[in-house]
């Protein structure tokens, strides 16, 4: 029997958060990524009504620095070793590319909180709630969603806004994140939870 849950919606001051949006994810060029580019096209339908609306967007990346960085992570999906900070696989996706105001936080595990600054940004700028998009469904996106939640943010999902390489484990995920974690909504659901324009916002 599925747990009984309210569902929170968005607060004042939602942030945007596209997760891993980067070209090892989003081209199958890299090994590590496959070619979404629906996923691409609603991450830019949000990134769009975010921008207009003057609200917080914030990306992450994934960066190895060096081989002692998440170690036992690269020794299971080694792959990642790719990921270098002099790499095209670790730019934001040209089709996504963010803005001079808006931060990419590099990470090196799975949730966009972990040893990153992301948090306190998120303070800074008075977040209340978080839109996250992304790759993958089944990896960073989950973590990064769990970690929300951790940190005290309501947090909603645009299912067409974010995918994973196994159809399966992308159902299966957004399913237990409804369940147990975040709103999953389909895209039209969260822009509609949005203003139209930035006065509404006041």
């Amino acid at each position: 029997m599925d747990l009984v849950r309210k569902s929170l919606g968005l607060g004042k001051k939602p942030a945007l958060l596209l997760v891993d949006m980067i070209v090892g994810f989003t081209s199958s060029r890299c090994p590590l990524g496959t070619d979404c580019p629906e996923v691409v096209a609603a991450n830019r339908r949000l990134l769009d009504r975010f921008r207009r609306l003057g609200l917080p967007v914030v990306y992450t990346t994934v960066v190895y620095h060096h081989d002692g960085e998440a170690r036992v992570f690269r020794d299971r999906i080694q792959h990642l070793n790719v990921l270098t900070p002099d790499s095209e696989w670790v730019q934001v996706d040209p089709r996504l590319a963010p803005r001079d105001d808006e931060p990419v936080f590099s990470k090196q595990w799975a949730s966009s909180f972990h040893r990153t600054g992301l948090d306190g940004w998120l303070r800074e700028q008075g977040v209340d709630s978080l839109v996250v998009t992304g790759l993958t469904t089944s990896g960073c996106v989950r973590a990064t969603v769990v970690d929300g939640l951790q940190y005290d943010y309501p947090v909603v999902v645009p299912r067409e806004a974010v995918g994973d390489r196994n159809p399966d484990a992308h159902r299966a995920n957004l399913f237990d994140m409804h369940a147990k974690y975040a709103d999953v909504l389909s895209l039209s659901q969260v822009l509609a939870l949005l203003p139209e324009t930035h006065k509404e916002l006041s």
